[in-house]
């Protein structure tokens, strides 16, 4: 009876000691999703605040309206800004960012610069509508659930600045994409 009653424990042992260390491997995956998610956030936060800032000097530069001058020189003062904040904060977190802006912002950026005028300012607009409305969604959410909680932190922080741009640049653009001005 002994005999039998050893290797049962050892498989009730086994059993749930896989089903504990699955656990764990499954908690551990879990963390380490959510840390990926939040490193992921910090690196396109990055990517696209640099793509604001030279999107921003070149609309200081090529627009044709003040409006859109001015609009552009605060997302180079804004987002100039924030992204010295989030630059320290990746360092803390030891978050390789990138230098340079990726092929897909480089090539808006190449776009832009080939128009001038109105066709700038409303190209211009248009693509920044569309940026900080993507942003303010992703910042939300990062706000909201984000696991670290320096950079949920930070999200929380940054989104009344983007909030602010997307409501400026939604009258720019009923200025000058709807009118034409």
């Amino acid at each position: 009876m002994r005999k039998t009653i050893i290797p049962s424990m050892a498989i009730v042992l086994l059993t749930f000691g896989g089903a504990a260390s699955a656990q764990q491997t499954s908690s551990t995956a879990t963390s380490n999703s959510a840390a990926s998610a939040d490193e992921s956030f910090v690196k396109e936060a990055a990517m696209g605040g640099m793509a604001e800032v030279e999107l921003g000097k070149l609309a200081s530069e090529k627009a044709a309206n003040e409006r859109v001058k001015s609009f552009g020189q605060k997302m180079v003062t804004d987002h100039g800004q924030a992204n010295e904040q989030l630059k320290s904060l990746a360092a803390g977190k030891r978050i390789a960012l990138s230098s340079s802006v990726d092929q897909t912002h480089k090539a808006r950026y190449d776009q832009l610069k080939g128009l001038s005028g109105a066709a700038f300012d409303r190209a211009y607009v248009t693509s920044m509508l569309a940026d900080h409305e993507k942003d303010v969604a992703a910042f939300q959410k990062e706000a909201k659930s984000g696991r670290d909680p320096e950079v949920k932190a930070w999200a929380g922080k940054t989104l009344p600045t983007l909030e602010e741009h997307l409501k400026m640049v939604r009258e720019l653009e009923r200025q000058v994409v709807s009118t034409g001005n």
